[in-house]
């Protein structure tokens, strides 16, 4: 691992770490909130190896969970380049009834006017780039929405080595999951079931969300070595003014906002206003990293991160680089599970 000081960590390199490749799970375990939970106070204290059903003696009652309530959508799709090559889809937001942007997989790049001919039927066709991604026209009857409804398989991050299977269009959704548009699950509220939100209401902490579209660009690698150079994919998400009063009370009356999940935190971030968090909604490219101040939340429930991931470095801007480093060796000692579907960790600010 890498030892510097936080006020140099501006390199990409600075966030990198050796994982053995056995801690990426694979599966989700039986029970959501059988995951382990790694409680991680402000320096000299201690790490806490604790489970996520002790999250409610963790919390007080008054503090405020805060959830980002988007819904994962079958957003592969396969095909053919009308010259033959194998194309492999990945939609990354619905801009109307029959335009798209997504991503695309390929051995040779399609040239704008190129139609691809999808595997479940209809054409697709290539309208444009843009940076990483290409904007896509249906030529059919049928809208987006329809088709991936129809056609969609649903899109496991990609260090998950496995086909989706039929647990996973349940699995890789929270049970909170309302507002549909996200091709990526927040993985922080992946731990929540039925039974550990009734302990948590019965101990008087209160809910909130809000909505962040998470988009294919989070598992996109840094092109550059330098935190300054780097421009974040853009993302929807919307702040409402219900949420908002929550925060205020929950402030007034002494208690705290728990971010659940990295994605949370920007959203909030983004709406955050002369250091108040005001109804918002829109595209957000915010980029959180050491050297960024974190004020719209007291703590963050969080996954563990890739390597050299810009998530890696907003929890590191949160409770400081050295900290969450020492906290990943200590994870990596004791076994936990890495990314998506595994275990989780409780963060304090610096």
């Amino acid at each position: 691992m890498y030892h510097q000081s936080d006020r140099f960590a501006v390199k990409k390199s600075d966030f990198h770490y050796d994982l053995p490749v056995e801690l990426i799970a694979q599966q989700p375990l039986p029970e959501r909130s059988a995951s382990r939970l790694l409680r991680v106070p402000p320096a000299p204290g201690e790490f806490e190896d604790r489970s996520m059903r002790e999250l409610p003696e963790l919390l007080a009652p008054g503090d405020l969970l805060v959830f980002n309530d988007t819904r994962v959508i079958p957003a592969r799709l396969f095909g053919y380049k009308d010259t033959g090559g194998r194309v492999e889809i990945l939609i990354e937001r619905i801009h109307d009834e029959r335009e798209a942007k997504a991503q695309l997989g390929f051995s040779k790049a399609p040239k704008p006017g190129s139609r691809i001919v999808l595997d479940a039927g209809g054409e697709l066709e290539v309208v444009g780039r843009e940076d990483a991604f290409y904007r896509l026209r249906l030529q059919s009857h049928e809208t987006f929405e329809q088709l991936l409804t129809r056609a969609g398989r649903l899109p496991l991050p990609p260090y998950i080595t496995r086909e989706p299977g039929r647990d996973d269009s349940e699995r890789y959704q929270t049970v909170f999951a309302r507002a549909a548009g996200a091709v990526a699950a927040p993985t922080a509220g992946l731990h929540f079931d039925e039974p550990l939100l009734a302990a948590l209401r019965e101990r008087g902490v209160q809910f909130g969300h809000v909505t962040l579209h998470v988009g294919a660009g989070t598992f996109q690698p840094m092109r550059v070595e330098s935190l300054h150079e780097h421009r974040m994919h853009s993302e929807w998400l919307n702040v409402g003014a219900q949420l908002c009063e929550q925060i205020v009370q929950t402030r007034a009356a002494g208690g705290r906002v728990v971010a659940v999940g990295t994605t949370v935190v920007r959203a909030l971030e983004t709406a955050l206003h002369e250091g108040v968090v005001q109804p918002y909604a829109g595209d957000t490219n915010i980029f959180l990293f050491p050297g960024k101040c974190i004020t719209s939340v007291d703590a963050l429930l969080t996954n563990f991160h890739l390597p050299e991931s810009t998530l890696l470095m907003l929890v590191s801007a949160f409770s400081g680089r050295e900290r969450i480093f020492a906290a990943y060796r200590h994870a990596i000692e004791q076994r936990y599970r890495f990314f998506s579907y595994g275990d989780a960790m409780l963060l304090y600010p610096q």
